[in-house]
């Protein structure tokens, strides 16, 4: 019988460097916003931290082992939200990603997705365990992100879509995919991103305009080059240093987009420099320390495989944010972690938080 005694087992460590990721947020938010109509963000951003704590502990309470059990419920409910999405979802800058719910509160599945999927690939590869990956075991796999990511890219949403890619390929990799079958499966996205790029029917004008852009950003540098150009001067222009809170002439000047969200960590190192970076770099290091070594210590696969799952996403999320803002990325609209302002990542950070304490309060019951 599970007991709040346990709390002692809570991973107090790990809650205290995502609460200090998390009061950066709130300040870098405010910073990046002074100026302009979005300024009182970091209050909401508040409220998305405090709902997201209240959940953590909330989802610390259910044994992960049901969440295990329900995840094929789950997903088929996900699936039906998703399609819900393109069939009645509130239309935004030409792209159908959230539901409507009334009283201005809008529901986007997609983010929730994320976690069903986790759940999902850890309970497959755990009944998978033990036995030599065959090609019918591995196109299951594919099917069962692929669903749910082809249903995405057509609202359309590609940066939310990639995200589903790091939880089956961590799940391929703890599952036991063979060196032979990965040069195969390579091989084959290799050249069907190849045929997909060149006959232009798999991506939107903007999102190949992006490449073009992070290929060669002076191609147009007032159009699809902008952001990019406009976020190397904001990294360059902080030196070692910084410039100093509100004191960055490209973010308080306006002319980095959305600093708030997407280029938040280039506002932050126009301001607190390199050393504010390789810090907050450094936070998320120790972050994904405990989580990994959480993830050694859990009781069973299913516990291993969902932490790890949460550690693919969250690598994901920053290698591809950090690498878009210093240009070595296209710009996707992929947040960063904690530290980026929006309510549906948060939520979903904190809700994967929350099954990890769930686990690793769980490493002794039998």
């Amino acid at each position: 019988m599970f007991r709040f005694s346990r709390y002692r087992d809570f991973d107090w460590v790990l809650l205290g460097f995502v609460l200090l990721l998390s009061l950066l947020s709130v300040l870098e938010i405010k910073s990046a916003t002074l100026h302009t109509k979005f300024h009182g963000f970091e209050q909401k951003q508040i409220i998305f931290l405090l709902t997201g704590l209240v959940l953590m502990f909330l989802m610390s309470l259910i044994d992960y082992h049901r969440l295990v059990d329900i995840a094929p419920y789950a997903y088929g409910i996900s699936i039906v939200a998703l399609i819900a999405v393109k069939l009645v979802g509130s239309k935004v800058l030409g792209a159908r990603r959230w539901i409507n719910l009334g009283g201005g509160v809008h529901f986007q599945p997609s983010e929730w997705v994320k976690l069903v999927l986790i759940l999902a690939i850890a309970r497959y590869f755990w009944r998978l365990a033990g036995k030599e990956l065959t090609w019918p075991d591995i196109g299951k796999a594919f099917a069962l992100v692929g669903v749910p990511m082809a249903l995405v890219l057509i609202q359309p949403d590609l940066g939310t879509t990639l995200t589903y890619l790091p939880i089956l390929i961590m799940g391929l990799f703890l599952g036991g995919l063979r060196i032979k079958q990965t040069a195969i499966i390579l091989l084959v996205l290799v050249m069907v991103g190849g045929i997909a790029w060149k006959s232009g029917k798999r991506l939107k004008p903007y999102q190949q305009a992006r490449i073009n852009a992070f290929l060669d950003p002076d191609t147009d540098p007032k159009g699809s080059g902008y952001q990019i150009r406009q976020s190397l001067i904001a990294v360059g222009s902080g030196g070692i240093w910084g410039k100093g809170t509100n004191q960055g002439t490209q973010t308080q000047g306006d002319f980095l987009p959305i600093p708030y969200t997407d280029f938040i960590f280039a506002a932050f190192c126009e301001e607190h420099g390199f050393v504010g970076a390789v810090g907050v770099l450094l936070l998320y290091l120790l972050i994904l320390m405990r989580l990994i070594q959480n993830a050694q210590t859990a009781s069973d696969l299913p516990g291993a495989f969902i932490i790890m799952g949460v550690v693919a996403v969250i690598v994901f999320q920053i290698a591809v944010n950090v690498g878009m803002v210093l240009g070595l990325m296209p710009v996707t609209g992929i947040p960063l972690p904690l530290l980026s302002y929006g309510g549906s990542s948060v939520l979903f950070t904190f809700l994967a938080l929350g099954i990890v304490m769930n686990i690793r309060m769980r490493r002794f019951v039998n």
